[in-house]
This record gives C-alpha cells, sequence and structure tokens, in this order.
C-alpha cells in the first residue's frame, strides 16, 4: 500500500485491532440472523509524511451509508461547542448577510443552524440522506453530495465561492484526503478561510485512544501532516489552536497561499512539541500496540473480576469508540448486556460484532448497575451528570481509556 498523501510505501504498523464491521453499522433484529461483513483494522505509518492511516479495505460509501446512524445534535455539550464557534469565528472574520460560509459534513445541521439563526448565507454538504433529511428539517440548506476537487470547482465555476469553509471531525473521514483539499482551494475566496477541527495523532498516542480508531477514519493527523497536505495543494495553515473536545484535538486555519492572513506562532509552538512527543520518529509507533493491548486486557480483567463477584454492569454510548474497543476486547453480552444511548435512531438496535443491545437509559433507573461504563469518555462529565441519581443509589462509574478507572 502506498501513501495516501505523498504515494511513500508503508511499512510501518502502528497498531493491528483484528477484523471488525463498520463502527457504525448498527443491527437490527433481523439483522442478527445475517452474515456480518468484517474487515481488517490496521494502521500503517508513512515514514515520510508521517500520515497515520488505516488500510486500504472499505469504501466511503459503504461506510456512510444513507442509514448513517451518528448525529451530532445528540450530544449537549457538542451543540455548545458549536455555538461558542460560531460567535467566534463571525466575529473575527466580520461575517455578515453578505458573507457565505460552506460545512463539509454538516450532519444534522448542529452547526450551521447558528448562521441560519444569524441570517448569515451558509450551505451544508452532507453525503448521508438521514442527516441531510434531519438539518432541512430544521431549515439548513443542504447539498446531498460526497465533497471533492471536481464539486469544489463546480461550485466556485457556478459563483459560489465561500468565505469560510468549516469541517468538523470530517478530515479523518476522507479516503482521498488530497482531493478533498484540493476542493477546499477551489472553493475558496481570494481571502476566505477554512477552518479543520480534528483529533490530535498526539493525544490519541500519548493517552492510548486506540478506541478513536475505526475503519470510518481513514487518516489520524498531526499539524506536521495536515501542514503538508495544505501546502500540496495551495493551501497554508496560518493558526491552529488546541481544543478539549475528543480527548484532544486541533482547530487549524488556513488560507490560500498568496492570502493576506498572517501566521501565528501558536505553529511552531504545536510542531516543536509533536517533534519533542516523537511523531516523526518510528519508534514511537511500533510502541503503540503493547499500550492498545495493555487497556483491552485492564477492560477484559474488569469485567470478568466484576461478573465472578455478582456485580452487575452496563454501558452507556453505543458509540463508534465503544464498539472498537469491545470488538477488539472480544466482549459480548455474557459480560455486558447492554448498553444504553440517547439517541433515539441507535434504540432497539444492537452494536456491530458484540449484538450488545442498545436500550433507553430510562431502563438504568429500573436497572441499577453496580457499574456504568461509560464509552464516549470524551463527555464522561456530560454522562456523570446526567446519570446522578444512579450514583446516588450506588451505581459507580467506569472509563477504560487510558486505563481502566472506577470514578
Amino acid at each position: 500500500m502506498k501513501c495516501r498523501h505523498c504515494q511513500f510505501e508503508l511499512k510501518l504498523e502502528f497498531v493491528n485491532l483484528g477484523y471488525a464491521p463498520p463502527s457504525n453499522a448498527y443491527l437490527s433484529e433481523a439483522d442478527l440472523r445475517k452474515p456480518e461483513v468484517t474487515y481488517p483494522l490496521r494502521v500503517l505509518t508513512c515514514t515520510n509524511c508521517w500520515l497515520v492511516q488505516t488500510e486500504d479495505y472499505s469504501e466511503a460509501e459503504e461506510l456512510f451509508s444513507e442509514n448513517y446512524a451518528y448525529y451530532s445534535s445528540t450530544s449537549k455539550s457538542w451543540l455548545r461547542h458549536a455555538s461558542d464557534y460560531c460567535d467566534m469565528i463571525t466575529q473575527r472574520l466580520g461575517l455578515d448577510k453578505d458573507s457565505f460560509v460552506v460545512e463539509l459534513a454538516s450532519n444534522d445541521g448542529y452547526l450551521l443552524r447558528n448562521f441560519v439563526a444569524a441570517g448569515i448565507p451558509c450551505l451544508g454538504i452532507e453525503p448521508t440522506q438521514s442527516t441531510a433529511e434531519a438539518a432541512r428539517k430544521i431549515g439548513v440548506p443542504v447539498r446531498q453530495e460526497f465533497f471533492g476537487a471536481a464539486l469544489g470547482q463546480k461550485m466556485a465555476d457556478a459563483d459560489e465561492r465561500a468565505d469560510l469553509i468549516i469541517g468538523n471531525n470530517v478530515l479523518a473521514h476522507v479516503p482521498d484526503i488530497n482531493d478533498f483539499v484540493s476542493g477546499v482551494a477551489n472553493l475558496l475566496r481570494p481571502q476566505g478561510v477554512v477552518t479543520f477541527e480534528f483529533p490530535h495523532l498526539m493525544r490519541l498516542i500519548a493517552d492510548t485512544q486506540f478506541d478513536t480508531i475505526y475503519h470510518e477514519h481513514f487518516s489520524y493527523l498531526s499539524l506536521f501532516t495536515v501542514t503538508s497536505i495544505f501546502e500540496a495543494v495551495g493551501l497554508r495553515v496560518f493558526d491552529v489552536e488546541e481544543l478539549a473536545t475528543h480527548g484532544g484535538s486541533l482547530r487549524v486555519y488556513g488560507c490560500l497561499t498568496a492570502a493576506d492572513h498572517s501566521k501565528t506562532d501558536a505553529l511552531d509552538q504545536i510542531l516543536s512539541a509533536e517533534k519533542r512527543a516523537g511523531l516523526q520518529l518510528a519508534s514511537t509507533y511500533q510502541a503503540f500496540q503493547d499500550k492498545a493491548d495493555t487497556v483491552k486486557d485492564g477492560l477484559v480483567s474488569f469485567l470478568i473480576a466484576a461478573k465472578r463477584n455478582g456485580r452487575s454492569v452496563a454501558g452507556y454510548g453505543a458509540a463508534a469508540k465503544g464498539n472498537t474497543l469491545m470488538n477488539y476486547a472480544g466482549i459480548r453480552p455474557d459480560l455486558m448486556p447492554f448498553v444504553c444511548d440517547a439517541a433515539e435512531s441507535k434504540i432497539g438496535k444492537f452494536l456491530p460484532a458484540s449484538h450488545i443491545p442498545i436500550l433507553h437509559p430510562s431502563v438504568l433507573a429500573e436497572q441499577r448497575p453496580d457499574f456504568l461504563v461509560i464509552f464516549p469518555w470524551n463527555i464522561a462529565s456530560e454522562v456523570m451528570r446526567l446519570n446522578a441519581h444512579l450514583a446516588t443509589n450506588g451505581t459507580k462509574f467506569v472509563v477504560a481509556i487510558p486505563e481502566i478507572k472506577v470514578i
């Protein structure tokens, strides 16, 4: 396999998580009687540009189907994050009724609804039918397509260039990252700005966040590599912020190479931090498999001990993170009888591969488990706040990343 960005031959393995289905391929009861497709979940590192990437097996159309079940609006903390961003970027760029904002992978309109409310013209580009329809229902205009260089040029030719292009947690999801970023360069106005948010590879490695690895994430990104990808298509990164979201993310600000936006000191600071963390050393990647196995073994040992001691366990959050972790660990309903989730699109279905049922959170008040394992650990505080009544009755909360911790 060649690197998706620089075409360098890939020989350095980062982690091998066995075989797994697409992490958001939730199952109906009827599906449980059918064969289930799985793909190898193996991640490689390019020793030329240091892009960390999944091995090629699945196509984007298979992963982001019309029944894609992830809705951004489910998390209230994420809605606040989106609202705060819209306020900040509107002020920073001076956006108004004469501006045009485009969000790539706009999901259910969770972010663009803020621009709609402010009277700032906007458009979402979203390939999945279910989320696109949800956005339209709340008044967010959506173009239902996969984005790339051709669509970016087509929109530019139709005089639909953007003052601001937004991509939150989408850059990692695109199989042809060069084509996708080329589309951004085609679509931007001469002084336009693009912001991308993505989980920071440096934090993934430092905190053993291997559960953020799944087929829908084709790439695992550092600032060093994103800078290289931008430069290859006529863009440049001029500012960057560290965010707490998703266990530690970056928000990069980019523009066309010739645009007037001044570079900030934050770029050199984070690039230096990445270098100190060993993100351009093969040994850093070679050490990760053992770290992932230690986390996996810790969770399995905890669940087996709980079962032997007659303690009840449930999960919270039918998240992709949990699917990666449980499928790699081989956890099934005998150790995790059910998982609760607030998303209506998931309730009554089953987790892929593990076939663990997804129930409404209201059952927790009836079941009163001794332990509640929170799989979306990045919103653990929100989950604990929503379920404070369980703690009053003796339930203890558990997270598995970066190690088993009973809270």
